[in-house]
């Protein structure tokens, strides 16, 4: 998120740079703390969809498919539920800082089968991966974060690879 900071607890977007595979000495890079997997099945408890603002980036072949599932054109989506930041696109929210795709009386995503890489990909973000503290954060505050399914080191980074957050 150019600009924006936030817990590990809510979405983010992030526009840095990442080196992998070599140190700046040129010396091959430690295994990371996670190198022999994390656990993660979503539970579908909206807490990554909802609380402070932050950004959710989308491309248009990511807002085509939302509108598809939701049976609008692609304008209807783009002007009902983006905004653009740096010129970047990004969902909006709600005044409380719910994603706008959020039902709060269900508490499910409304476009889930068509949700942007970044929720795709929650919660191997590089922010939630960087340390074990960061890890601890997420799994304060996303209760499928550590249990379930069994993620191995390479999918963690093809994951957290498909969007830098």
């Amino acid at each position: 998120m150019s600009g924006y900071t936030r817990s590990a607890s809510r979405r983010t977007g992030s526009l840095q740079h990442r080196t992998v595979g070599l140190t700046l000495t040129g010396m091959p890079k430690r295994s990371p703390w996670y190198k022999d997997g994390l656990s993660f099945t979503c539970t579908q408890c909206g807490n990554c969809c909802t609380g402070e603002p932050g950004v959710v980036w989308v491309t248009e072949v990511e807002l085509a498919q939302m509108a598809e599932v939701r049976g609008q054109s692609i304008d209807e989506v783009r002007a009902q539920h983006t905004r653009l930041i740096g010129g970047r696109v990004s969902l909006t929210e709600r005044d409380n800082g719910d994603c706008t795709f959020f039902d709060p009386n269900t508490r499910h995503c409304t476009v889930y089968g068509a949700r942007p890489a970044q929720c795709r990909t929650w919660p191997f973000w590089n922010s939630n991966l960087e340390s074990r503290e960061a890890w601890k954060l997420t799994q304060q505050s996303c209760p499928g974060a550590g249990k379930g399914e069994f993620f191995p080191l390479e999918e963690i980074e093809r994951l957290a690879r498909v969007i830098d957050v």
